[in-house]
């Protein structure tokens, strides 16, 4: 398993950015649309940390780990046979790829195929 993505939503986010930054060494650049105008970090390892406000009023704080995956839809299929709740079908977000949201057992769990 790869993480492609991790995507922090926060109503705090420049404090968030500043302590990842502070203590992971990553920097953060200009907001991504595409990203729900995340915040955007590139570790050494590829992975892309993702850090936005809340899009909704009913939307909480959440840490969510995007899984790179090669067949979004045949791997939504998997999640569900599994007994997951497909929160999100496969969703192609602009240039960034298609992305999924699966909950299994209040778990989230984002699926993501460039």
């Amino acid at each position: 398993m790869k993480v492609h993505y991790v995507e922090i939503v926060s109503k705090t986010v420049k404090q968030q950015c500043n302590a990842l930054e502070q203590v992971h060494g990553v920097s953060f650049g200009a907001e991504v649309q595409d990203l729900g105008q995340a915040k955007v970090a590139e570790t050494a390892s590829g992975t892309l940390i993702g850090v936005r406000a809340p899009l909704a009023e009913h939307e909480q704080p959440i840490v969510r780990t995007y899984f790179a995956v090669d067949d979004i839809t045949k791997a939504v299929e998997a999640a569900e046979a599994a007994g997951a709740m497909i929160a999100y079908p496969p969703t192609k977000q602009g240039e960034t790829g298609t992305w999924a949201i699966y909950i299994l057992d209040e778990i989230q769990y984002g699926l993501w195929q460039q």
